[in-house]
Formats: structure tokens, C-alpha cells, sequence
């Protein structure tokens, strides 16, 4: 007589439904760590600076009360309107100039370079110091009596007065050197990932390197460069580190009166409206770029 054994004991499967269910519940329970991290460390600030953008703070006790005051926004607008334009034309202008360097350095790593991931690692390295020190060092050389002034001005290449600090050409190369890594990676993916049969094939066509460079490789880098531009665009915008070391009193750009909003007058309300209007500029900015190259093209160059 056949002797029956419990299902669970011929380590049956479970059942097609119990399954799916836990099929579908993977992903998010791989990515809770992630979703518990991006809520405690984005999600809940975020809330709280909006919330602050159209509250009544006390400027004694510094209590905050919940008035709907949107009357801030438009105050803060006319006031630094000249501060939000001259920190997008700064971010802007390093941006482009990032990118002039970036583009050869990173075009030639992935064409012609043998050793590609240790020149990529050189051209990073000067980048694992802090950001501020950095800048500080850009402070040394480029003071009056500083290693490249002195020198200039002693072979009378430059008038005694010239001077570079506290003036955009400052703040904008401040810019451009420190944030860089955020142009060249994205660049070099894209080069990269360019494939070198469609340049034999061009040259098979008895194209010029200039014309296989312009027609070829560059339409190619477009959505790389695109990233690029994005990604050093944006935290340019909002620094404040450059501007309040290089730059002087006629710099200013937006992120330091928020810093200063935020941290020294204490004004809260003021500080999130300030930091409200920079984030949507921000979104409009991402959603053109969205628009017009497609939203996955970030995430496949970064």
C-alpha cells in the first residue's frame, strides 16, 4: 500500500500565486533601504523647506507658524532678481567652459589613450580633496602677490593693478576646475560607448577627421553632452563656496544669500522661498532637457 508523505516533506513548490506575490514584492523590498534613505534625507527636507517658504517665523524666538504667507515669493524675487541672474549666467559660463576642457581631455582617453582607466583616474585624482581646500588653493595662486600674478607682473606682462580675485573670471574658473568630474565623466561614457566601426566606416567613405568628428562623433556625444551640461549646470547654480571665497562683494551669487538667510539672520522663511525659487528654475530646466533628448538619457550617461 502506497504510504502518503506530507507535500511539504517532498519540498513541493509553493503555490503559483504565492509566488507572483513574492515576485512582485522583491524589487521593493531590495530597494526599501534606498526608498527609507531618499525619505529621511530628501523627501521629508524638501517638505519642510516648502513648508517654510509660507510660514510666519518669529524673530526672537524663531518660532514658526504655519500662515500661508506666499506674499515672500514675489519679495524675494524683486529683491535678488539681479543675484538669480548673475548665478545662472556664472553657472552657465563655467559650464561652457568646463566642457571646452573636458571635451578633449575625455575624447582623447577614449580614442586614442592605451591606458584608459588610469588616465581617467589621473584626471580625478585632484578631486578627492575637499572641495574647500581646493578652492583655497585656487585663493593662493590667484591673489596679487600669489605664484601666477607675481610672476607676470615681474616680467611686466600685466599692470601692478591687474588683479584677479573678487571678479567673475574668478568665481566662474573657481566653478569650472571644481566641479569638472561632473562634465568629464559623462562625456567619456558617451565617447565610449560610441562604436568604432561606424568611424572606420565613415573613413571607408573618404571622410576627412574633421568631417567624421563633426558629422560622425559629435552628434554621437550630443545626449553625453547634454548630461554633462546638466549635471555641472545645476550644483553651479547653488554654490555658494566659490563665490564667497574667489568672488567679492559685486559676486554675490544666490546660494550665499540663502546660506546666509539659513545660517546668520536666521530668516527661515525668507531662506526656503529663496531655495524654492532656485529648485523650480532647476526643474524647468530638467524638464527641457526631458523634453527634448528624452528622460532616460541622463541615466544612461551618468
Amino acid at each position: 500500500m502506497e504510504q502518503h508523505v506530507p507535500a511539504d516533506l517532498h519540498g513541493v513548490e509553493p503555490p503559483r500565486r504565492h509566488r507572483r506575490l513574492g515576485r512582485s514584492a522583491s524589487p521593493y523590498l531590495l530597494g526599501a533601504p534606498a526608498i527609507v534613505w531618499l525619505a529621511v534625507f530628501f523627501v521629508i527636507p524638501l517638505v519642510t523647506m516648502l513648508s517654510l517658504s509660507i510660514q510666519t517665523c518669529d524673530s526672537i524666538t524663531l518660532a514658526c507658524k504655519l500662515t500661508w504667507h506666499f506674499a515672500e515669493f514675489p519679495n524675494i524675487i524683486g529683491r535678488y532678481n539681479d543675484t538669480f541672474v548673475r548665478s545662472l549666467v556664472y553657472a552657465g559660463a563655467a559650464t561652457v567652459a568646463a566642457l571646452v576642457v573636458a571635451f578633449p581631455v575625455t575624447y582623447w582617453i577614449a580614442f586614442r589613450a592605451k591606458r584608459k582607466n588610469f588616465f581617467l583616474l589621473m584626471l580625478l585624482v585632484p578631486f578627492f580633496v575637499s572641495f574647500v581646500i581646493r578652492t583655497t588653493a585656487w585663493y593662493t595662486l590667484l591673489a596679487d602677490q600669489g605664484t601666477i600674478l607675481s610672476t607676470l607682473k615681474n616680467l611686466h606682462l600685466v599692470p601692478e593693478s591687474f588683479h584677479v580675485l573678487a571678479t567673475p573670471l574668478a568665481v566662474i574658473g573657481g566653478l569650472a576646475y571644481n566641479y569638472l568630474p561632473f562634465t568629464a565623466l559623462p562625456l567619456y561614457v558617451a565617447l565610449e560607448r560610441i562604436d568604432r566601426r561606424v568611424m572606420e566606416a565613415s573613413h571607408d567613405l573618404y571622410a576627412t577627421r574633421r568631417v567624421a568628428f563633426t558629422h560622425v562623433v559629435l552628434p554621437l556625444a550630443v545626449p553625453g553632452i547634454f548630461a554633462a551640461f546638466l549635471l555641472t549646470f545645476v550644483p553651479a547654480a547653488g554654490d555658494y563656496v566659490n563665490a564667497a571665497i574667489l568672488g567679492g562683494t559685486n559676486t554675490v551669487m544666490i546660494g550665499q544669500v540663502i546660506q546666509n538667510k539659513f545660517l546668520e539672520a536666521a530668516d527661515y522663511p525668507a531662506a526656503s522661498a529663496l531655495s524654492t525659487v532656485l529648485l523650480v528654475l532647476m526643474l524647468v530646466g530638467i524638464a527641457a532637457y526631458a523634453k527634448f533628448l528624452g528622460s532616460r538619457t541622463i541615466e544612461e550617461y551618468v
